[in-house]
């Protein structure tokens, strides 16, 4: 068992190079706390907030998601400090974005070169703390795309994590 966790941890390890950072030794609570003990930022992920979707044509998204498979589809909110236009789609248990460009200087411009049918973009996740999860995974070497929090779709602060750092995958954290 003890060689099956090892080969698990090693090879999660190897989905994620940048992130180094040792597994603490699990220890017994004491009840009398040093005066010279540092805690770190507390913060907690939360659900999958959404999967947001490039696509190249936002109309034929909408139509497909409502008349083909009955979705609740919101209506278009231009994004413009964000260079998008979204719209969301509810799923019951979370909800799919979908990304249309605003502007000539969008990243999802960019994106739906390199993917001209579109694809998923990004995965945002709940955090009870995003202040507190910016300085820990500072700390932890993973880079963040922005200096600080902007305000996303929903109009609470997010920030996005490279995705060279978390396995492939761009991944945005929303403050709940």
């Amino acid at each position: 068992m003890a060689r099956v966790l090892k080969a698990a941890v090693a090879s999660a390890v190897g989905l994620f190079p940048r992130l180094q950072t040792p597994v603490p030794t699990v220890r017994t609570f004491s009840m009398s706390l040093s005066s010279h003990q540092v805690v770190g930022p507390v913060w907690n992920l939360g659900r999958l907030n959404h999967v947001a979707v490039a696509v190249p044509d936002l109309e034929k998204a909408k139509a497909f998601y409502k008349n083909v498979l009955g979705a609740q589809v919101g209506e278009t909110v231009p994004l413009p400090e964000h260079g998008v236009s979204v719209v969301f789609v509810n799923l019951g248990n979370t909800k799919m974005e979908l990304l249309h460009p605003l502007g000539n200087d969008s990243p999802i411009a960019g994106f739906l070169q390199k993917n001209k049918a579109g694809g998923m973009h990004h995965i945002c996740i709940e955090v009870d703390n995003i202040n507190a999860a910016v300085m820990d995974l500072k700390e932890k070497k993973i880079r963040i795309l922005s200096e600080e929090a902007k305000i996303g779709a929903h109009g609470k602060p997010v920030i996005f994590l490279h995705p060279k750092d978390c396995g492939g995958v761009l991944v945005e954290l929303e403050q709940v």
